[in-house]
């Protein structure tokens, strides 16, 4: 970069006039530059002689002081300032074809052929907000990791779980969810625990929003935690999930987590009518601002085999296929989207995540509400194994999978992997 002046420019009759010339290319002192007007001009070429001068120290080329019309007034006479030529067309390697242009009218690869056009155009994006932290807690006091959900432990509620949060609102994620270790002792055949005021859930919501007020602490309402079964609801003795009766615990439940000050209730059973039923529940407590988050399309998935290693609670005997849905059905989504919407349900779940993206677009496309989904256990820990044994690398894989989710339609996403993928949003190292 370079600054010249021109000492002095023949014009034919005109009077000498001094030009400060300011140039992109540095050239060689008293270099000549021979300047032609534009054919509209009819007046001969005029020969000028240029001084360089040096260019600031940053490299930008130095302001002489011109006003607007002194630069216009140049241009007009034909002494254009230099700007760096058309680059050269870059070369194909040896071997490549003489074809012909394909005649298309609509090349989509024009829209992605930088980063900024590509971010441009980006439709989907995901941030920090969009991510509820799922977190295990228990009675001890130490942190328990979890074998099978690496990165994962069962946190002590008064310290590990507290300094877990902290650490979560650093990257701007502020919604957690809440799932209770609950131990043997409590368990029974009706899971009485659930609705304890003083049990593990509503005591830690009391500790966490006395600490961080602005918290969103979503519960698990559910009774297999509590159950001495390992089921989501009451078993009858010849192995019959009761559904009214288990609604009814799960309306003391909602209720007692609501009273403790939780903001979002989840009921997680698959019950039929209990949304409508813990609706009416709430309200007739005067908890009509908390919201209820339905599992409205949780499937009989067999990706939760570590987060029931993580609670201790799979089931005692046969399975949950009589209230958990089909893997194989789709439609049926669609029924369990019109009942939860018709009860009073203020965002709908679909669990698992990634292999359900169908099922998160088709509740996208049929329904208002917010979606969510669930990136489960499985999910996650397929992902740490892959990473661990280098088949895939496990921070891209990690923040593709959670935009895919976004692009089915979900408007969060309830995953392990809240703090570290919003630490990458943040651009921190993990």
């Amino acid at each position: 970069m370079a600054a010249m002046t021109i000492n002095s420019v023949n014009f034919g009759a005109a009077k000498a006039v001094k030009f400060e010339y300011v140039g992109l290319k540095p050239l060689k002192v008293h270099q000549n530059i021979t300047s032609v007007r534009p054919h509209s001009v009819k007046f001969a070429p005029r020969v000028l002689t240029v001084n360089a001068a040096e260019a600031q120290g940053d490299g930008q080329v130095k302001k002489m002081g011109k006003s607007d019309e002194e630069c216009e007034a140049a241009v007009v006479a034909g002494i254009v300032p230099e700007a760096p030529p058309v680059p050269p067309k870059p070369a194909s390697p040896v071997g490549t074809p003489l074809a012909a242009s394909l005649p298309l009218s609509r090349r989509p690869r024009r829209n992605r052929r930088s980063p900024v056009l590509r971010a441009a155009f980006q439709e989907t994006t995901i941030s920090p907000a969009n991510l509820v932290y799922p977190v295990f807690i228990h009675e001890g006091e130490e942190d328990t990791p979890i074998g099978a959900m690496p990165g994962c432990y069962r946190l002590g509620w008064r310290h590990g779980l507290v300094e877990e949060v902290a650490k979560a609102r650093d990257v701007g994620v502020n919604s957690i969810v809440l799932f209770p270790k609950v131990p043997d002792a409590l368990k029974t055949s009706t899971g009485d625990e659930a609705y304890n005021d003083n049990g593990l859930v509503p005591r830690t919501i009391r500790l966490l929003k006395d600490k961080y007020p602005d918290l969103v602490i979503y519960t698990d309402v559910a009774l297999d935690p509590y159950s001495s079964d390992g089921h989501d609801g009451i078993v009858r003795e010849d192995g019959v999930i009761l559904n009214d009766e288990t609604v009814y615990h799960l309306c003391k439940q909602a209720v007692s987590q609501a009273r403790a000050g939780a903001d979002v209730v989840s009921p997680s059973d698959m019950m039929d009518g209990r949304v409508g039923a813990i609706r009416a529940a709430l309200d007739a407590e005067g908890f009509q601002h908390v919201s209820i988050m339905s599992y409205t399309a949780k499937y009989a998935s067999s990706f939760y085999g570590p987060f029931r290693e993580a609670l201790d609670s799979n089931p005692r005997f046969g399975d949950k296929k009589t209230y958990q849905m089909n893997p194989a059905n789709y439609r049926e989504a669609l029924i369990e989207t019109r009942e939860d919407e018709s009860e009073g349900a203020d965002i709908l779940l679909v669990k698992p995540g990634l292999p359900y993206l169908d099922i998160i677009r088709l509740l996208r496309d049929n329904s208002s509400l917010p979606i969510a989904a669930y990136q489960v256990s499985g999910e996650y820990s397929m992902i740490k194994a892959g990473g661990v044994l280098k088949m895939i690398d496990e921070e891209r894989v990690m923040m593709e999978s959670l935009m895919c989710l976004r692009r089915a339609g979900a408007d969060i996403i309830l995953t392990y992997f809240a703090v570290q993928a919003a630490r990458c949003m943040c651009g921190e190292k993990r």
